[in-house]
């Protein structure tokens, strides 16, 4: 282990970024678009950045860095400093292909990367294994080889998850003994026929819940089995994603990934109910702090040149929060920061038991959409949302989400620790790497506006309509559980015993009235 020296003076994270070149895969993504934008608002020396794009939907990689540019978390380059935009290069490309599907004349202008960040990965939990493996783990592989290329590189920054080993209880700043061997893996899936690989896979990737989680660990065991012959490489770990902090703007969301998908859906009046345990620690993390720690944690690595692969766990366990002060948090706030025409009044609430949310699923949630979609299709009437589609989405968002909302792990930070106390204090004014600086209902409050001005593309100034539309709809919602429990009430006194039961409770309470009334006339 390298010694680590006192703070030092000055900035030296832009510093060390002047005149570097980057490559960068899964820059499109939540999290790479932050790293592209910190990179070029933090570093303004900073050499090219050059982003492996593949073509999709039919746009091509040089269109989709048109689009890029456009996205608002560049706003504040393109009023402050629009020429770093300049710095940013595609290289053609897919992770998922032999050799990344890169031609010989992206090889020579990748000879002057310094930094590469590999990020792109399938973050679907029910992906098939062999797409999940093509990739979560060739990608790795695929990418080291042609880091071993580079004459000039100085670090390979592999970003996976905190979750990656989600089976322990306590993750260490270590990589794990792989679930698999690697070349069994890779040897699978080559003579195993599509069908009987589907079948066997929840027995092969044991203990491991899901093939998400199963690839990362697989990639971190092919990192660690690569090693740092000619280059120091770390592992990034980051726990929940979620809005920024900060940076670029507070609030900035982009993906309906996990909680981001809850407050939509609960705020468009669509979700009703989703598995949580109100006591359990809810690890989310401020994706700037997330990508502030990833760039710092760089700079460490390059430096230090370490032989040994070091693991950075990023973690907001030492200023915890818990699912139960997300769910009141975001309750209280989708009201006051109301969706556009929202479909029914925000009513949401988290249960515990998996079984009794469920049965709370199918009457609040899936019946009652069902039967919204074919009444309005019934009438000639088409929905903009396809109400069934999205009863399906949240039903699978739940089963994502219950997997992080009903357990708790015990992350080791020692290393991102260490590596905060070694920042200058001009680095730490730049690069927010202390999750002690979060204020959690600040934060959930900025969640919520940014889900709702970034994520839905809603305009500030629509707020107070929809704040009349949700008065209406809290209104219909009373009206209905009124109605619904006036209706039960009918039903049961059909029940000739029901009545009879009924009828008794009322002649007890009013003998009850009656008494006391009697007692205290006598008395005065």
């Amino acid at each position: 282990m390298v010694a680590r020296p006192p703070s030092p003076v000055g900035a030296l994270i832009p510093r060390f970024f002047a005149g570097r070149h980057v490559l960068i895969t899964g820059a499109t993504g939540f999290m790479g678009k932050v790293l592209v934008e910190r990179l070029l608002s933090t570093c303004p020396d900073i050499g090219c950045l050059y982003l492996l794009l593949r073509p999709k939907k039919e746009v091509a990689p040089e269109k989709r860095l048109q689009q890029l540019k456009q996205s608002q978390v560049f706003d504040v380059i393109r009023q402050t400093n629009p020429a770093q935009l300049d710095k940013l290069r595609v290289i053609p490309g897919d992770v998922s292909e032999p050799g990344l599907g890169l031609p010989q004349s992206a090889l020579q202008i990748l000879n002057e990367v310094s930094i590469v960040y590999h990020s792109a990965a399938t973050l679907r939990f029910d992906e098939p294994l062999p797409m999940a493996v093509r990739q979560n783990v060739l990608s790795a592989i695929r990418m080291m080889e042609l880091c071993d290329q580079l004459p000039n590189i100085e670090a390979f920054m592999h970003v996976s998850t905190a979750y990656s080993n989600s089976e322990n209880s306590h993750v260490g700043e270590k990589v794990y003994e792989p679930p698999a061997q690697l070349h069994h893996l890779l040897s699978l899936l080559e003579v195993m026929p599509p069908r009987l690989l589907a079948t066997i896979t929840p027995q092969y990737i044991s203990p491991k819940t899901n093939t998400y989680t199963f690839t990362k660990a697989m990639a971190e065991e092919a990192v660690r089995l690569h090693g740092t012959q000619r280059y120091p490489t770390a592992i990034f770990r980051p726990t929940i994603v979620v809005s920024s902090l900060q940076h670029p703007f507070p609030g900035w969301i982009e993906n309906l990934n996990g909680p981001s998908g809850i407050i939509a859906a609960a705020g468009k009046g669509l979700l009703h109910v989703f598995t949580v345990k109100e006591s359990a620690r809810a690890d989310m993390l401020p994706v700037d702090i997330a990508i502030d720690t990833l760039i710092a944690a760089t700079w460490e690595t390059a430096i230090d040149k370490s032989k040994d692969i070091r693991v950075y766990n990023c973690s907001t366990q030492e200023n915890p929060t818990t699912w139960g002060h997300f769910e009141k948090a975001m309750r209280m706030y989708i009201r006051e920061y109301p969706m556009n025409s929202v479909i029914w009044y925000p009513s949401g609430t988290g249960v515990e038991n998996r079984y009794a949310q469920k049965i709370l699923e199918f009457c609040l949630q899936t019946l009652p959409l069902h039967a919204a979609e074919y009444i309005l299709r019934s009438v000639g009437m088409k929905p903009q949302l396809n109400l069934i589609t999205a009863s399906q989405k949240m039903s699978a968002m739940n089963g994502v989400l219950g997997f992080f909302a009903l357990n708790e792990w015990d992350f080791d930070t020692h290393n991102v620790q260490k590596l905060r106390s070694r920042l200058s204090l001009e680095d730490r004014r730049i690069y927010n790497v202390d999750p002690n600086s979060i204020n959690w209902q600040e934060l959930y409050r900025n969640f919520v506006k940014g889900t709702r001005r970034y994520l839905l593309k809603e305009k500030d100034q629509d707020i107070e309509k929809a704040k009349r539309h949700m008065q209406k709809m809290y209104y219909l919602h009373k009206g209905a559980i009124m109605f619904t429990i006036l209706l039960v009430f009918r039903l049961m006194l059909q029940n000739r015993y029901m009545r009879d039961l009924v009828y008794g409770i009322l002649r007890l309470l009013m003998y009850i009235v009656s008494t006391t009334y009697s007692r205290v006339t006598a008395q005065v």
